[in-house]
């Protein structure tokens, strides 16, 4: 079947060059014919509104498949009972906990910076949102009286809830729940089939997105992604070279450095992957012949956090919510910027791991909050340095945690975690004794 893979490589580079011919000939056009009423009749609000409208329409068209399906299979695997014991507890906590810790920087960052503010045209208006319901009403409205009727709307918070109690039930109900389990398995192969599938017309897309933006907007519009690409960037920096290092030194005493210099090829194969599942091998075999932890801990792990543990994910969608937030001049409550934190932990339980689906994500938690979707055409060009970068920082998070619960297990080799020369096939076990 591998004919039938798509080649994530040659797509990121035909996205690239989408963007880059889009910003040329919208530059181009916004410097010449942009103000002509047939550039606009026929291109702007023509060729490109259509087109892109298009792939933004595909983008949302995914939303509710992919996080109902994926949250589904993710959470009957993690509820298996023989996996939830110590070890299980001990990962998903810090997991869920370095995920919080990842979106509430973002989220500050955003407000703080408001890369946004400035970056729309002066004559837009602000999209027409209702106001915020109680904080109790969204309490109870998190439980579906309808499940079949929140996914017809598009009301992604009893969606989540629902697809987390249905693969509790899975779980716990022996051999039928397995076989519906292996049901939505394969579902969520077609699943991730049709996002490839989609992420086909990605290039022409961006292009149109793209052209259509750079022809109609000012310099305010780019400056604003150029502060929202860089608050990424240093968000994901900080979040990997402090927030993980004061964990893994907190809890195991072990040195950061010498754990970086270990899975500096890791961190190469999943910038240039931009998916956590294809990097699954290679942090499993780093993490246990470089950082010295056993099998029986990394083998559970290092899954369980291409699974769940989406931290640079986390990051890019709070920042990318502010950021779209201050471009339609829009103020989100305290219990909207609530239901963005749950929704960013919740979806990363089983967003799979892959290029792309972040977007899709994003958009689904843009919906949640009011705000158009269509914002995701600001970002969407520049999102595959970010996806590159925030794929790396997950698997560095991987690492981390499959350390500290080794660790705390008794079942890291010190000895080898620190052994920066010895060959990887001289290596032989060893772990602490307890």
């Amino acid at each position: 079947m591998s004919e039938h893979r798509f080649n994530h490589h040659k797509l990121s580079n035909r996205i690239l060059m989408g963007l880059g011919l889009g910003l040329m000939v919208g530059l181009l056009m916004n410097f010449t014919i942009a103000d002509t009423d047939w550039a606009r009749t026929w291109l702007i609000d023509g060729l490109f509104e259509v087109v892109g409208e298009a792939f933004v329409r595909f983008l949302s068209m995914l939303i509710v498949p992919i996080v109902f399906v994926s949250l589904i299979t993710g959470v009957s695997s993690l509820a298996d009972p023989k996996s939830l014991g110590r070890v299980g507890g001990k990962a998903i906590g810090l997991y869920l906990i370095t995920t919080g810790i990842a979106i509430i920087l973002a989220l500050s960052a955003g407000q703080v910076f408001q890369t946004g503010v400035g970056a729309s045209p002066p004559d837009m208006e602000p999209p027409q949102i209702s106001d915020a319901p109680p904080f109790t009403e969204v309490l109870v409205d998190l439980i579906p009286s309808n499940p079949v009727e929140a996914m017809a709307e598009g009301n992604m918070l009893p969606i989540i809830v629902f697809a987390i109690l249905l693969g509790l039930a899975m779980s716990f109900a022996g051999q039928p729940g397995k076989r519906v389990s292996d049901f939505f398995a394969d579902f969520m192969e077609v699943v991730m089939k049709l996002v490839g599938i989609v992420m086909l017309i990605a290039p022409y897309g961006v292009f149109a997105l793209i052209a259509g933006m750079a022809a109609t907007t000012g310099w305010g519009t780019f400056a604003g992604v150029l502060k929202y690409v860089i608050l990424v960037l240093a968000i994901l920096v900080l979040h990997a070279a402090v927030v993980y290092p004061t964990l893994l030194k907190l809890f195991t005493g072990l040195s950061p450095v010498v754990f970086y210099r270990q899975i500096r090829d890791v961190l190469a194969f999943a910038f240039s992957t931009a998916s956590s599942g294809a990097t699954i091998p290679v942090t499993l075999r780093a993490v246990q012949e470089r950082l010295g932890a056993s099998n029986r801990v990394s083998s559970f792990t290092v899954p369980l956090g291409a699974t769940i543990n989406m931290d640079g994910t986390a990051i890019m969608q709070g920042i990318a919510v502010g950021f779209i937030a201050q471009y339609y001049g829009v103020d989100l409550s305290f219990t909207q910027y609530l239901m963005v934190v749950f929704m960013v932990i919740m979806a990363s339980i089983g967003a799979a791991g892959v290029p792309g689906v972040g977007l899709i994500l994003l958009a689904g938690v843009l919906a949640q909050v009011g705000l158009p979707p269509e914002g995701i055409a600001l970002i969407l060009g520049v999102d595959r340095l970010l996806d590159m970068t925030r794929t790396a920082v997950n698997v560095t998070g991987d690492a981390t945690i499959t350390c500290i619960v080794a660790d705390g297990e008794g079942e890291l080799d010190r000895e080898r975690f620190y052994d920066t020369n010895l060959p990887e096939q001289d290596r032989e076990p060893k772990t602490r004794a307890g």
